[in-house]
């Protein structure tokens, strides 16, 4: 069954690649923009960016380039780039989305000496930041007393929801989890990089209580996987037995049945991210540093781990006064 294509947007810190030298497709001794993309995205690939990323900015480059009908690197102006956000019917946040994207690709060029000055550095959109709310203890617990563990899918559902709830990890790094991944003995999750957006190695503790239900989840695996004839070590899988991120979109099984048990409870705040925020707030609640935090999350940044932690003004004042 064909899967309608979604197009993601991520932001990509990576250093360029050096490509040997080639024949790019030169007209009139101007470089073509689609030389230069295919060069660019071939880059991406070899530094280790996600296909999904790099699709991501193909789509919205050849947007940029098609609404102002471009052809050679050289005709990409500030006119142009203002041109293209004026004529998107969208909202300032998506926009935003855009222009950042617009800008990754251009930097690309600038970096390979296509472009001589990065004169979109100056080009700016502002919007009010909108903090997402972290999920709240009390829902997940009421969220795992109703799913039904005595089937495969309540059994997993659960397991996803505690490990993510204990771990933060991001969906698609559960749906990419490995059984050689868990390290029962030392109870951890040994991550390397494949499982990761920011590709770097990471260890994170896991309870007994957690440990328990990965062993039932591997078992009856096994079992699902035996019966539909497939062949993987992926520790959740679906009821038919496949790797949970087979698609390019990230809405993968357990996404959708977050979605579901959110509707049928009503609960509005259940999500994979709204869960990692949970435990971003429980880790602070808990005394943990934000630098510690930043750490377990994986983020290369702390401005994004504050963002996740959203204090409110009074829950701040309060804190501070421990210190006075």
């Amino acid at each position: 069954m064909s899967r309608s294509r979604k197009h993601g947007v991520f932001a990509v810190n990576g250093d360029v690649v050096v490509l040997p030298s080639k024949n790019y497709e030169v007209i009139n001794n101007s470089l073509t923009i689609r030389a230069a993309l295919e060069t660019v995205f071939q880059q991406m690939r070899i530094a280790g960016n996600r296909q999904r990323t790099i699709e991501s900015y193909e789509y919205i480059f050849n947007q940029f380039i098609t609404i102002n009908s471009l052809q050679y690197v050289e005709d990409v102006t500030v006119e142009s780039i203002y041109h293209y956000l004026d004529v998107l019917e969208v909202s300032s946040r998506t926009k935003l989305i855009r222009l950042k994207s617009t800008k990754a690709v251009l930097s690309k060029f600038f970096n390979n000496g296509w472009i001589k000055e990065k004169f979109w550095n100056n080009i700016h959109i502002k919007i009010d930041k909108e903090v997402k709310k972290g999920a709240k203890e009390s829902d997940i617990d009421r969220l795992l007393k109703v799913i039904d563990q005595s089937t495969f899918i309540g059994f997993r559902d659960a397991a996803a929801i505690k490990l993510m709830y204990k771990t933060g990890i991001r969906i698609r790094t559960l749906g990419e989890l490995r059984e050689r991944h868990v390290d029962f003995e030392n109870l951890c999750l040994n991550l390397d990089g494949s499982t990761l957006k920011n590709h770097k190695f990471l260890k994170l503790p896991i309870d007994e209580e957690l440990s328990a239900m990965l062993k039932i989840l591997i078992k009856l695996n096994e079992g699902i996987r035996y019966h539909f004839e497939t062949d993987n070590r992926n520790v959740f899988i679906t009821q038919n037995g496949l790797p949970m991120n087979k698609s390019k979109s990230s809405n993968c099984a357990i996404s959708k049945q977050l979605n579901k048990y959110s509707k049928r409870l009503g609960i509005e705040n259940i999500n994979a991210h709204a869960i990692r925020r949970a435990f971003a707030k429980n880790l602070l609640d808990k005394g943990a540093s934000i630098v510690l935090i930043s750490k377990a999350l994986g983020h290369s940044d702390l401005a994004v781990t504050t963002q996740y932690l959203d204090l409110d003004v009074e829950e701040v004042a309060t804190n501070l006064r421990d210190f006075l």
